[in-house]
């Protein structure tokens, strides 16, 4: 009777929750000063990504990192970490605090060197969707790894290897939230910034991958405001 009735239960599966910021103010105003910073430095560069776009993507792949490291580090609950605000105060507080600061910093450094190991993944499916193959190859990898910077750091940092968040984020089904969010609209932006290019305007800022790059950038941007204020919580229904 014990095993049938064992048998019979269901076993229900949580579902995962969006992803919080970690609960300061330090934390809550950077991740609202961190979209501005991203356009604006892109804003500026712009012009010299028309006239040169693999130098000045090289030149700003490593200021990109450092800023996406901090936004990670200072906002973002590394993977494994608990976002609930403590109320009771103890001794050693400030340990602890220099202990999750230090285990941020790595999980980040690690997150970066498996972020770089998605470029070459993310330069195929560029080029499965349109990409030039046989040129523009230094173009198609430093785009990239922009787009990698963008969306699979901040991932990474978050959820680690648990193969259910990534399920779920393969399958679009992940709560929407600012990492999420900026995941999801950079690719879209990626994607519709190609739509220009084949255009028969004679602009020099349609080659490759200049209007890539720059949806990208827009729609990591839009997404990320929009999973962090306006859809946060909610799933995309595909069916």
């Amino acid at each position: 009777m014990s095993s049938a009735g064992t048998s019979s239960q269901v076993i229900t599966i949580k579902p995962s929750l969006p992803i919080e910021l970690l609960p300061n103010d330090i934390a809550r105003i950077f991740s609202q000063v961190h979209p501005a910073i991203l356009l604006s430095a892109f804003y500026v560069r712009f012009p010299a990504l028309v006239a040169d776009p693999t130098s000045t993507l090289l030149s700003t792949l490593l200021p990109l990192a450092a800023v996406q490291t901090l936004y990670a580090v200072v906002c973002l609950p590394a993977v494994g970490s608990n976002t609930k605000v403590v109320k009771k105060v103890k001794v050693n507080a400030p340990k602890k605090a220099e202990g999750d600061v230090a285990k941020r910093m790595l999980t980040s450094f690690v997150a970066l060197l498996f972020t770089i190991f998605s470029i070459p993944i993310l330069s195929i499916l560029q080029i499965l969707f349109g990409a030039p193959l046989t040129t523009h190859l230094p173009h198609t990898l430093l785009c990239s790894g922009h787009v990698a910077l963008l969306t699979v750091f901040p991932l990474i940092y978050v959820h680690g290897s648990d193969s259910k968040k990534w399920r779920e984020v393969i399958s679009l089904y992940s709560p929407i939230d600012e990492v999420f969010g900026g995941a999801l609209g950079c690719l879209l932006g990626a994607w519709v910034g190609a739509v220009p290019i084949p255009l028969d305007w004679d602009r020099e800022w349609q080659k490759w991958p200049v209007t890539i790059v720059a949806g990208a950038y827009a729609g990591y941007v839009l997404g990320k405001t929009i999973g962090a204020w306006g859809l946060k919580g909610r799933r995309i229904e595909l069916d």
